[in-house]
């Protein structure tokens, strides 16, 4: 019985630490990350879940972090080629009503620009604020996470095409 208990504890811990999310009205915003990068990096992708519990639509307007000169909203799409491009989502990104919008390697994602140099590292803790059309202004963090080798999706964002003009 005590083993079950200690076993219990270390998975709830465990979960604590890997799991973390932030809430502002109805807006929630799961487990906010990076993967660690090159010392050569200029960019990097950040991802997390929002979910919109609301009755109304609301639209993830804008990201600011102190690290990064330049944060855009971006979506990554291959074409029926095999061509990957990324494009600037203009206007946001939307999370409809009583939905949830994942933000992932290979689709919708945050993209830190005019990175230094200096490499994120795993176990790094970057603090970011999402800027919300309705919600409002919410403080995250965003761990910086080890890169999967065998990560098909961990797509390097240097070599894709940038369709923005920014």
């Amino acid at each position: 019985m005590k083993l079950t208990f200690l076993t219990a504890a270390a998975f709830c811990a465990a979960t604590a630490v890997f799991a973390h999310e932030y809430k502002v009205k109805d807006i929630t915003v799961d487990h906010p990350m990076i993967f660690e990068t090159a010392k050569s990096a200029k960019v990097a992708g950040g991802y997390l879940r929002l979910t919109n519990t609301g009755p109304t639509a609301d639209t993830l307007i804008a990201v600011s972090a102190d690290f990064a000169p330049r944060i855009e909203l971006h979506l990554s799409e291959t074409d029926d080629l095999g061509v990957a491009r990324m494009t600037k989502q203009e206007g946001g990104i939307a999370i409809p009503a009583g939905e949830s919008v994942t933000l992932q390697p290979g689709g919708l994602h945050v993209m830190f620009m005019g990175l230094d140099g200096e490499p994120l590292v795993a176990g790094d803790k970057i603090d970011a604020t999402l800027v919300f059309e309705d919600a409002g202004a919410l403080d995250v963090t965003f761990n910086v996470e080890a890169r999967d080798a065998d990560d098909h999706k961990a797509m390097d964002h240097g070599e894709m095409g940038h369709d923005h003009d920014s």
